[in-house]
């Protein structure tokens, strides 16, 4: 058994009785100790309770003199070191006598920006999970392994509002002068993941880099491509693409050297996965892979139940992605691709920014939400999520954009947005853009083709559509002729812009 002290806000000595098992040895705990079961492919079945997916409401920043002046405290709830401290006690007081498992891993594939980081938990899928989804040390490395943060993940206790005096029944505080996360409530895994993008969001740019909620991948001309989107946009799967050389799926940073992948993970979402539609994450999930909220049926993952949550995932090492580049990191980014699924079907399937149109639609960070994916929610409804992922940023956006408007222009990347979303009407009566010619747009976008093809401007956004593209349909190009009533088209299009307007105004 080895011993673990957070910092001198308590003293007190934590439990570690499994440091640093290898993965065979997790999936045995997983198994036998933390009740997971196993899909045939060999991958660990974990469920997550409650929580089946991030609560931004229960997170929590200590507001002091190191935090107060460039935390963009209108998206970042602040906590006071006072009652830091008090529930801290509270958690150290639950965690005093279990035994804890410990991963030490990094954050960041460029040394020159990496953080080391050590995860304290309770269970063994939590602790699988953050070594599989972050960069493993070698045996070396962890031999003289000096953490600079430490997150404390005690998923299993339920805070009680009335006895505890805290806002809910789970919290996720973080505490930038202690150099420390801690989690209680929820054991959603991903909380743990997001808590490191979210330091990372603050150290980076503080060091002139641009963190990014975004996928990255390398074609064979050695030219990176970003795609930045929320949840269901594509993300993950376009980065998949097993015509280029994937960097990560989520996470990444871009410096001076170019583009570093954040994670040494992917985290995949499964709801209506098949072998057809994304074989590379099909095949990943295999002995080393973690399904979260997947239902099995005699070992086989159902990945059209949605009984437990539409948030189904899949976590696993890079090193499942067979065309995946090691070390993660690529060169200096020559397109930039703001992915959305826009379910009032308006936007078209690819157009090419202006320079104002790029900081305009990173500061909005739209795509929309189906019906039927929240309790009344009955027709699709706009999402903006600043810079692509607004739950993460503890700077103001401006920060970040100011960023990514320079590195743009220094390096010359072009900017696309690509909608995944609906054609020839909303959701319920269009439908959804078909993959092949998504990918189809986009290598014919990162291989300079639509460079030299015509452009229409559409009246709602002034968006620069290609009238052509090879091994695409001219048809869908301009999404207003795919509509049966194009003035219905003009009356949602408006709709549309003048959410995006109003929430472009929110930020000023």
């Amino acid at each position: 058994m080895v011993s673990a002290t957070l910092n001198t806000l308590d003293s007190r000595t934590l439990k570690v009785t499994w440091p640093n098992l290898p993965i065979e040895e997790l999936i045995q705990h997983c198994l036998e100790k933390d009740g997971e079961l196993l899909a045939n492919s060999g991958a660990v079945v974990a469920i997550s309770g409650k929580y089946t997916g991030r609560t931004p409401k229960n997170k929590f920043v200590v507001r002091d003199e190191t935090t107060e002046g460039d935390i963009w405290w209108g998206n970042n709830h602040p906590i006071t070191p006072a009652e830091y401290a008090r529930i801290r006690a509270i958690i150290l007081n639950y965690v005093h006598e279990k035994d804890l498992y410990q991963i030490d891993a990094f954050a960041g594939a460029d040394p020159t920006h990496q953080i080391k980081v050590r995860i304290l938990a309770e269970r063994a899928y939590h602790a699988m999970f953050i070594k599989q989804m972050l960069i493993r040390p070698s045996a070396e490395e962890l031999a003289s392994f000096e953490p600079e943060w430490t997150i404390l993940d005690a998923g299993k206790l339920k805070l009680d509002p009335q006895r505890d005096g805290t806002p809910d029944d789970a919290i996720i505080m973080l505490n930038f002068d202690a150099h420390e996360i801690l989690i209680a409530g929820t054991e959603y895994a991903g909380e743990i993941k997001k808590g490191v993008f979210t330091i990372m969001n603050r150290m980076l740019p503080e060091t002139g880099v641009l963190s990014m909620h975004c996928s990255a991948n390398i074609g064979e001309d050695g030219r990176t491509a970003l795609f930045f989107g929320l949840s269901g946009t594509g993300k993950t799967t376009l980065s998949a693409d097993p015509e280029r050389r994937l960097i990560g799926d989520d996470e990444h940073g871009w410096g001076d050297q170019g583009v570093f992948n954040i994670e040494g993970g992917c985290y995949a979402k499964c709801i209506n996965l098949s072998h057809d539609g994304e074989p590379e994450i099909w095949d990943a999930i295999r002995t080393g892979a973690i399904l979260e909220n997947v239902i099995l049926h005699d070992g086989e993952p159902d990945y059209t139940d949605a009984s437990l949550t539409e948030n189904t995932r899949v976590a696993y090492p890079l090193e499942h992605i067979g065309n995946a580049v090691h070390p993660s990191v690529g060169g200096h980014p020559k397109d930039v691709v703001f992915l959305t699924s826009d379910a009032f079907g308006v936007l078209p399937p690819i157009a090419r920014l202006t320079p104002d149109q790029t900081m305009e639609w990173f500061l909005a960070g739209y795509t929309a939400k189906l019906a039927g994916t929240e309790v009344g929610v009955t027709e699709p409804q706009p999402v903006f999520s600043t810079c692509f992922g607004q739950p993460f940023l503890p700077l103001y956006p401006q920060v970040y954009a100011e960023l990514l408007k320079e590195k743009i222009e220094r390096h010359g990347a072009k900017v696309w947005l690509v909608n995944t979303g609906w054609t020839g009407g909303a959701y319920g009566v269009g439908h959804r853009m078909k993959l092949a010619h998504t990918r189809a747009m986009l290598h014919a976008a990162f291989s300079g083709a639509l460079d030299t093809v015509a452009y229409d401007i559409e009246p709602a956004f002034g968006l620069h559509i290609p009238k052509s593209c090879p091994d695409v349909p001219d048809e869908i190009l301009a999404p207003r002729g795919t509509w049966s009533d194009p003035e219905a088209y003009d009356k949602r299009a408006e709709d549309l812009r003048s959410r995006f307007a109003a929430a472009l105004q929110s930020l000023k």
